[in-house]
C-alpha cells in the first residue's frame, strides 16, 4: 500500500508537496477542477444556487496540462496516483443527456488518451447530477473539531437543482424560464451504461483506470435526481457493465458507511480488492448512516480501520490511500493539522500492515487467505 494527499487545484504548491512528503505521502491525487477559485478550500457543500463554484471557462485539458503536471509533481519528489473528477462544463451534456452529448463524449475520449499519454493512470469520476450536496458545517468531529454531518430532516432535499448547474458546479448561465431537471434511476443507469461502453474501452487502450466514486451522500434521490451508488452491491452493477481491469472503483470508505441498511463494510472491501478493480481508496471515517450522519477522525468512526487495513494487506492490495476530508483542528493551519494527523495514523498501520494480526472479519466468515 501507498501512501497519497488529495490537492485541490491551487493548492498544488511546492510548499504542500513539501508538507505531504514531510508527513509520509509518495503520490499525488489531483483535482484540476477549480471548485475554490480564489478560495481557501473549506469543508462545504458549497450554496444552494451555486454549488462549489463557477466552471463555464473550463477548457479541456490537453496531453500538455497533464504532461507538465506529472513532471511539476515528480520534480518535487513525488507520483501523480489520479485527476480527481472531470470538470462538469466538459460532460454536462453526458449526465444530461443533453445535445451536446456526442461531442463531450469525444472530448473525454481525448482527454483520456491524453492523460494516459502523459503518464497519468487512473481518473476518478463520480456519475452524479446534483453531486456532493446537502451537508452542514459543524463542530461535529472530537473535541468540536470542525468536520461535516448530513442530516436530511434539517434541509430540503427535493430542493430544485438551478439551471445551468451540474455536479454541484455551474457550467453555464442559468435560463429563467427552465424546466427543473429530474432524473430517474433508470434513466440515470442507462446513461452510465451508455459512458462506460463508449470510454472505458479508450481508456483500457490508453492505460488508464476509470475509478468511480459512490454517492456522497447515499440518499436515494437529491434535488429531483437519482443516486447511483448508494448501496455497495450497485458497485457490483457498475463493473458489470463493461468487465474491464479499466473499469474500477475510487473507493470511498466514508460513503460505503454511510450507505442506509448496508451490512458491515469489510465484506465489501474485501470483494472489490479480490477483483482487482480499486482505482485508489478515500481512507474515511464516519459515524451514522443516512439520513443522519457526521465525518470523523479517521480513528474515531464507526469503522474499523486497523480491519481495513489488514484486508487490503491480505488481498495484496498495492494502490494508493488518501486521507479524504479530514475535520480541520483548531490552531493556525487547520487543513494541515487534520491532514497530518490523519497521514500520521494511516503510514502507522500501513507499516505495521504485518503485525496487526490476523483479519477478524476473514475469520468470522470462514474465508481463506492465500499465502
Amino acid at each position: 500500500m501507498k501512501i497519497g494527499l488529495g490537492l485541490y487545484r491551487e493548492s498544488l504548491t511546492p510548499d504542500n508537496f513539501r508538507f505531504a512528503r514531510q508527513a509520509g505521502a509518495t503520490h499525488i491525487v489531483a483535482h484540476l477542477t477549480n471548485y475554490f477559485r480564489g478560495r481557501d478550500p473549506s469543508l462545504s457543500a458549497g450554496s444552494e444556487r451555486e454549488g462549489w463554484g463557477d466552471c463555464s471557462t473550463d477548457e479541456l485539458w490537453s496531453y500538455e496540462d497533464f504532461a507538465g503536471l506529472v513532471k511539476t509533481v515528480r520534480d518535487n519528489g513525488l507520483e501523480i496516483a489520479a485527476i480527481e473528477n472531470f470538470s462538469p462544463r466538459f460532460w454536462s451534456d453526458v449526465l444530461l443527456d443533453g445535445p451536446d452529448r456526442a461531442k463531450q463524449i469525444e472530448g473525454l475520449k481525448r482527454l483520456v488518451r491524453d492523460a494516459g499519454r502523459a503518464g497519468i493512470p487512473c481518473i476518478g469520476y463520480n456519475f452524479s447530477i446534483a453531486g456532493v450536496w446537502g451537508w452542514s458545517r459543524g463542530p461535529f468531529a472530537r473535541g468540536e473539531a470542525m468536520s461535516v454531518g448530513l442530516d436530511l430532516a434539517a434541509i430540503d432535499p427535493d430542493l430544485p437543482l438551478p439551471d445551468g448547474v451540474v455536479w454541484n458546479m455551474r457550467y453555464r448561465a442559468g435560463r429563467p424560464d427552465a424546466e427543473p431537471v429530474t432524473v430517474s434511476s433508470d434513466e440515470l443507469w442507462q446513461r452510465l451504461g451508455a459512458f462506460l461502453r463508449e470510454v472505458v474501452p479508450v481508456a483500457e487502450g490508453s492505460g488508464v483506470v476509470l475509478a468511480a466514486h459512490p454517492d456522497d451522500p447515499p440518499a436515494e434521490a437529491l434535488r429531483g435526481t437519482a443516486r447511483l451508488v448508494n448501496r455497495p452491491q450497485k458497485y457490483d452493477r457498475l463493473m458489470d457493465i463493461v468487465d474491464s481491469p479499466s473499469n474500477g472503483l475510487e473507493l470511498c470508505l466514508g460513503s460505503l458507511q454511510e450507505m442506509p441498511g448496508a451490512d458491515e463494510i469489510y465484506g465489501h472491501v474485501r470483494r472489490f480488492a479480490r477483483r482487482k478493480r480499486i482505482g485508489y481508496i478515500h481512507f474515511r471515517n464516519v459515524r451514522g448512516k443516512v439520513p443522519n450522519y457526521h465525518e470523523t477522525f479517521v480513528d474515531d468512526g464507526d469503522i474499523d480501520m486497523a480491519e481495513i487495513v489488514r484486508i487490503l494487506r491480505d488481498e495484496n492490495y498495492d494502490g494508493v490511500i488518501i486521507p479524504d476530508h479530514t475535520p480541520e483542528m483548531s490552531c493556525d493551519a487547520p487543513w494541515h493539522a487534520g491532514k497530518a494527523f490523519a497521514l500520521g495514523y494511516m503510514r502507522a498501520l500501513v507499516q505495521n500492515a504485518a503485525a496487526l494480526g490476523p483479519s477478524r472479519t476473514a475469520q468470522a466468515a470462514n474465508i481463506r487467505i492465500e499465502a
